[in-house]
Parts: C-alpha cells; structure tokens; sequence
C-alpha cells in the first residue's frame, strides 16, 4: 500500500488487491501455483462450503503476509521461518477485526495442532507444506494442542487451514479478486 493511508473501506481494499496484483504472481512456495491463485482458490472453497464471511476473508487473505514480510522468496529453503501469519494479522489488524485477524495469525497453529490430533493428517501434507511445517515447529504437543483447542478463534483457524491445503491445484477455475471485494468492504472496521 502507499505511504498514505487509506480513509474508506474501498480505498483499503484497494490497496490489498494491489498488493496481489503487484506481487502474487510470485511462486506459491514450491507449489503448482501462484500466491494469488492459491489465496483465491481456498477462498472460493470457503465461499462454496458456505463459511461465515468472515472466515471467506481471512481465507482470502490468510497468506497476506507472504507479499508484505520483505524476505526473500525462497526463506524457506535456506531454513527461515517468515512468521507470515504474524506479519499478515499484525498487519490486516489496522482494518480488519479479530474474526478475522485471528484466524489467520492461527492458522499455522493450525496445521500443527492437526498434524498432532488428526490421524493422518501430516499425510495428506504437500512437501512444501511439510517443509514449513519443520520451520514453524512441527506438530504440537498433547498440552499445546489442548491449549490451541481452547482459544476464542481456533476452530476458524482450523477451518481456514483445511480451505488452505486443498486451495493448490493447478487446474483450479477461480473467481477473480474482484469478486470478493463487497465481502471485504462489509467487514472493514475503519
């Protein structure tokens, strides 16, 4: 986004399909798709299932903090951790409340509190999910996992993760960015 910021719903929306436009057709990090593709994707899964909207949202922009960290795009590859769901929350938090900020700053807690509780979750996992999946911390332990199970926003978190791990196909049809934008506009909360 500018250095200005913006003043309406419209104009911060604006600015983060920008951000889409300007860096999503980067490489979605070893998958068979771009960042934006991928963010599109899961979002429609949600959409399709008929999530709340906040949690088509936060699916939308789960990965935001992918185009906003500043690192390079292989971090992972040379052992970094970008924290992207820290970035993106603490980043998304200025417009967007905690239904869906928090969800989205879980949603790695997420994959690990399933691989830890969901028998053959860690399975079904691409090797790029696996390999950030070492990053992040691995599974969870018994008390973390009963820890993360208890907090306000984790099932969202646990719901956006699995639109997250189906939304990497190749061959996906996706609606376009503007598509979403009357649901995002409506949950702007300044």
């Amino acid at each position: 986004m500018s250095s200005i910021e913006p003043r309406t719903a419209d104009e911060v929306i604006d600015g983060i399909f920008h951000l889409y436009r300007a860096r999503g057709d980067q490489a979605y990090l070893g998958e068979p798709v771009s960042m934006t593709d991928h963010m599109l994707q899961s979002a429609a899964l949600a959409e399709a299932a008929g999530a709340a909207p906040a949690v088509v949202a936060a699916t939308l922009l789960h990965d935001l903090g992918h185009l906003v960290h500043g690192l390079a795009d292989d971090a992972a590859d040379h052992g970094i951790d970008t924290a992207h769901e820290e970035v993106a929350a603490r980043w998304l938090a200025r417009w967007f409340g905690p239904e869906v900020v928090e969800p989205i700053r879980l949603h790695v807690a997420a994959k690990r509190y399933l691989c830890a509780t969901e028998p053959g979750y860690l399975a079904r996992l691409s090797p790029a999910s696996v390999l950030s999946l070492s990053l992040q911390g691995g599974p969870l332990t018994d008390a973390d996992s009963a820890a993360f199970a208890a907090l306000p926003h984790a099932a969202a978190a646990v719901e956006l993760r699995r639109y997250d791990d189906e939304g990497k196909s190749a061959a996906a049809v996706t609606p376009t960015l503007e598509h979403f934008r009357a649901g995002l506009v409506a949950i702007v909360t300044s």
